[in-house]
């Protein structure tokens, strides 16, 4: 629903008092017959007239929830008569966002007209106006969603010429179509005080508008020349209350944004919200709600920002029409803490009070015409609004000055304070210079004491400099004597490590040790991946697929990746620990165990050493005997070898499984 420009109040009360009498008599001394009595609903007019208010009696409705009725389907009999009167709907608004409204209405003129009479819809905010003329001619079309150059007389409002002729009755058709609430209010004018009219209006206006542009320019001059951030927030304010005001009456589509009603639209739906947000920004800076009510203050900010955002989601989808109730919490939420902040001491909290109540009784009047209820409806109560919107920037903007001027007389008096506190302070320096003069005398005294004394110090001083500096050259020699056997001893201790990590190697390697002391040989999975990797390529990487000698790392650990063929081979492959079933550790440590016995290990010993199946470690035992043999007939079979050498051996089937592993893995 939009708001509505202030029809003027109807003066028709003597008009149809002598109608009605003049059509009594009439009928009762048969001078009118009781067929040629025009319908109820046909709205009379003659020349002694000059404007006619057209009550919904006057209207006959029909609504097109389609769209999609022509004027040749509505003045059918079956579509005609389904028109039902205005005055018998339960409202007079276009209820349903959206729908097309037709309205039919009959007008008679009485007798010679001197003037031409104009049809005024008071709501400019349609977005489609469809003005069927009884002669067939081509209908006018216009609205708010059009541009303005569509309107035959470039008006805020909508202006139709109604072609009327004497002593007959014709029938005129309007499609309406808005996408928001709005009434059926409208008015017929003759030409002159339709030129009267529109002198006064806009004057009004004009100067309604040039007072807040007065205010807009003097609080941002203020703005610019103290700098302070409340009058930039009042110019904010101020602007979006115009905008407001622009889009509502039509003088910001007639003037300003003609060529574009998208843009219109765009501001009649947004305006109000942005006339929410600087007003909170400007009432809770301008009342000091975040110091005085820190705790009401988040509330405020809170029911702000969710009427925001409900409004926002209601004009974009929902498109109730009932989103205008939104603004009633945070307005009224605002309204309260200026009472809260008026309590506690601030005096120009009750220019705030005072001005908001203006807008909130011509923001009720608002209310009740968006309601359909159009019994306060008149010209004062429709341009109250603007009345109070003037009263209120008045106000305001001298609440403004008095805040500033009490801030100012406040940091007169604390600067009165600090004048009195900043003499008090000169009078102490002053005692303080005196006592400072008193004490560069006696300093001046102690100084040259002092001077002989340091004299005296220094030559000391200086023969205890020198006798340091021997006893440092001293300590030098000694420092680097130290230096030179801390060097031996550490290269000691590292000859002593080495020595006995090769004494424990070398114990490994020839005799038994337990399986604590061969895991600190080899600790765990990757220290024996790494170490049968350096046994079978320490020699250099040949592929054995293609014969490459450059690899990269493979995915497994230490596994190599032919670069050329890809083929990858793991540290394990073509070894004896090739499909290992257990621990690559345990199966050192058997390999070890069988080899220095010279392949007389039981099984069941085997087994209770590395905690293993009596099956499975018989199944190794064999392989590794298998592969001692094997060794022993080697060519270049050593009898001094470690134990070591029998891993690379393999027999010829695990070499084939191996390679067909490898090869799956390179493919994968």
């Amino acid at each position: 629903m939009k708001l509505v420009t202030s029809p003027h109040p109807p003066r028709r009360a003597t008009w149809f008092s002598f109608l009605t009498l003049s059509r009594l008599l009439l009928i009762l001394f048969g001078a009118l017959p009781a067929s040629a009595i025009p319908p109820a609903d046909t709205l009379r007019v003659n020349a002694a007239l000059e404007e006619v208010f057209i009550e919904p009696t006057f209207y006959s409705v029909l609504e097109d929830p389609s769209g999609t009725l022509t004027l040749e389907q509505v003045q059918t009999p079956e579509w005609a008569g389904r028109f039902q009167r205005a005055s018998t709907l339960p409202t007079t608004t276009m209820d349903h966002p959206g729908a097309a409204y037709w309205l039919r209405l009959q007008v008679q003129a009485r007798g010679e007209l001197r003037q031409h009479w104009y049809l005024e819809l008071f709501d400019s905010h349609l977005n489609n106006v469809e003005f069927f003329p009884p002669d067939g001619t081509a209908p006018t079309i216009t609205g708010a969603g059009l541009p303005l150059s569509t309107r035959k007389f470039p008006y805020k409002n909508f202006l139709f010429r109604l072609p009327l002729r004497p002593e007959q009755t014709q029938t005129y058709y309007l499609r309406l179509v808005s996408s928001s609430k709005t009434t059926f209010l409208s008015r017929l004018r003759t030409e002159q005080p339709l030129a009267v009219h529109f002198q006064t209006e806009y004057g009004l206006l004009g100067g309604f508008y040039g007072i807040l542009l007065i205010m807009v320019v003097y609080n941002l001059c203020i703005y610019l020349f103290i700098g302070e951030q409340t009058y930039l927030r009042y110019v904010l304010y101020v602007l979006s209350c115009s905008l407001v005001f622009l889009s509502e009456d039509g003088l910001g589509f007639q003037y300003l944004w003609p060529t574009q009603p998208a843009l219109n639209e765009l501001i009649i739906a947004g305006s109000p919200i942005l006339l929410l947000l600087t007003f909170s920004y400007y009432a809770r800076h301008f009342l000091d709600i975040s110091q005085r009510l820190p705790r009401l203050d988040r509330w405020v900010r809170a029911v702000v920002l969710l009427s925001v955002g409900g409004l926002l989601i209601d004009t974009a989808w929902l498109h109730s029409g009932w989103g205008f109730w939104l603004y009633l919490l945070p307005y009224g939420l605002i309204y309260y803490a200026a009472y809260r902040v008026w309590q506690r001491g601030q005096r120009t909290a009750r220019y705030f009070l005072l001005a908001h109540a203006l807008v909130a009784l011509s923001v009720g009047f608002l209310i009740l015409r968006r309601l359909g209820i159009d019994t306060f409806t008149n010209t004062a109560t429709v341009y109250s609004m603007n009345v109070a919107f003037v009263v209120e920037v008045v106000v305001l903007s001298y609440a403004l000055g008095e805040k500033i001027k009490a801030i100012k007389d406040a940091t007169i008096r604390t600067q009165g304070k600090l004048v009195k506190q900043l003499r008090k302070k000169h009078e102490v320096q002053n005692q303080l210079v005196e006592q400072l003069h008193h004490n560069q005398s006696l300093k001046d005294q102690l100084n040259s004491e002092l001077e002989g004394l340091v004299a005296e110090r220094t030559a000391e001083l200086s023969r205890q400099s020198e006798t340091i500096a021997a006893q440092n050259r001293e300590l030098l020699q000694a420092n680097g004597l130290l230096a030179l056997q801390s060097a031996a001893i550490e290269k000691l201790n590292k000859e002593l490590q080495h020595d006995l990590q090769e004494v424990k190697t070398a114990r490994v390697l020839s005799k038994e040790v337990d399986f604590g002391e061969f895991s600190q040989i080899y600790p765990d999975k990757d220290a024996c991946l790494a170490y049968l990797a350096n046994l079978k390529w320490g020699e250099g990487y040949q592929c054995r697929k293609c014969g490459h000698e450059k690899f990269c790392d493979g995915r497994e650990p230490h596994s190599r990746r032919c670069t050329k063929c890809r083929y990858v081979e793991s540290a394990t492959a073509y070894t004896l620990l090739q499909k290992c079933k257990f621990s690559i550790i345990k199966a050192f440590y058997a390999v070890f165990l069988i080899y220095t016995h010279q392949g007389n290990y039981s099984s069941q010993e085997l087994s209770r050493v590395l905690d293993l199946r009596q099956g499975t470690c018989w199944s190794f035992s064999q392989k590794v005997q298998e592969a001692m043999r094997r060794r022993r007939q080697s060519p270049d079979f050593d009898e001094n070898e470690g134990w070591t050498h029998v891993l690379l051996d393999a027999t010829t089937q695990d070499a084939e499984e191996s390679a067909t592993s490898e090869e799956s893995v390179a493919r994968a």
